[in-house]
């Protein structure tokens, strides 16, 4: 029976998700396999952990120029050597508790949505301390060089944009796998439109907007549905942000679906015509896979901006700078029907919806 590790971090909700979709794919589809499921962060010390954890969270939240500093920093070709080598030495030193693990358990196969267990698991490939096959999933649709590490036998990247941004960043000649990002199966479904606005008390022939922006509901929403109100029926998603629902909820706006946290976002996706969202690397997969026209707010510099583009690069997707542009923007979509086609069209060139699928035949 193989042995299989599937690794993430619970920093950051993308990479925990594309793990979990490997996961059940692979047992549901495969019965002669042993699966661990692992935070790579539970196997670490408790400070690196909160720090790890809570100081990406406020980084991205309250020091935005401090995360674009340090973005930059370690991109930079030239200044590569001292912080990568910097971020590896500090990984490892507090990363022993899960290189022993890898060493007692030496799985068949090592599965990682995160660069950090990737590059712990490579150190002790190259080093002979594991023979584990290692298969590192890219989360993004851009690669930053902490992705790629010495003694990785195969990535597994979101597109051919991706492939050609990792062997470059590389230098050499990867084994890289253009797969997609893991998603739900929820998001694969077949779906009724005109069922689902039934179901939802929405109106199936007017064009309809998704906002949704994450678990926290963050970023300007107010200001949008503000903005965007009259002119098209929109589906506001508040998540955790239960001020932001009480208020949108009291202004009362008609053609206006307000909700709090959701478990079925793939049916309001399903019944929309456009999203207005971030652009993290697994919400954009999801996005593909519903093929619905995306616009972007407040992107993480860094990864988020090359996701932007990334696509951009296949004529998918904008970034919304300043809000007050989306009035015209949405009135375009919905009176443009030749412009909204071509995107769905260069969508469904690139979406790869079936990656834990196809990521199953590559490894069984």
């Amino acid at each position: 029976m193989k042995k299989i590790l599937i690794v993430y971090t619970s920093a950051g909700a993308g990479h925990f998700k594309a793990a979990e979709a490997v996961c059940k794919y692979l047992k549901s589809e495969n019965k002669d396999v042993q699966i661990e499921f692992l935070d790579i962060l539970q196997q670490t010390n408790s400070l690196f952990r909160l720090l790890y954890t809570w100081g990406y969270s406020f980084l991205i939240n309250h020091a935005v120029v401090l995360w674009r500093w340090a973005f930059w920093a370690t991109y930079v070709r030239r200044l590569r050597k001292f912080t990568k080598k910097s971020a590896i030495i500090i990984d490892r030193l507090n990363s022993g508790k899960f290189s022993k693990h890898l060493v007692e358990q030496n799985y068949d196969l090592i599965i990682s949505t995160h660069f950090l267990p990737s590059e712990i698991a490579a150190y002790l490939k190259i080093n002979h301390k594991i023979t584990s096959k290692i298969i590192t999933i890219v989360t993004d649709f851009g690669v930053h060089p902490f992705w790629i590490s010495q003694g990785t036998d195969t990535y597994i990247v979101a597109s051919d944009y991706t492939k050609d941004k990792l062997i470059v960043e590389s230098g050499k000649n990867e084994d890289v796998r253009v797969l997609g990002i893991p998603i739900d199966e929820k998001f694969l479904k077949s779906f009724n439109r005109r069922e689902l606005c039934l179901k939802l008390g929405l109106d199936a022939e007017k064009f309809t907007g998704i906002i949704i922006t994450g678990s926290f509901g963050l970023g300007p929403i107010e200001e949008i549905v503000d903005l965007l109100h009259g002119q098209l029926q929109m589906i506001v998603v508040c998540a955790r942000n239960k001020k932001l629902f009480a208020r949108l909820k009291e202004k009362e706006y008609p053609d206006c679906l307000i909700l709090g946290f959701v478990d079925n976002v793939q049916e309001l996706m399903a019944v929309s015509d456009i999203i207005i969202t971030k652009p993290g690397g697994m919400t954009i997969s999801e996005v593909l896979a519903m093929e619905l026209v995306p616009f972007f707010i407040s992107p993480i510099p860094g990864q988020e901006t090359e996701n932007i583009k990334a696509l951009q690069n296949y004529g998918i997707g904008q970034e919304i700078k300043r809000i007050v542009d989306l009035k015209g923007i949405v009135i375009d979509c919905k009176t443009n029907v030749d412009k909204m086609q071509k995107v769905k069209d260069a969508i469904k060139k690139i979406k790869k919806p079936n990656a834990a699928e196809e990521l199953s035949r590559v490894i069984c």
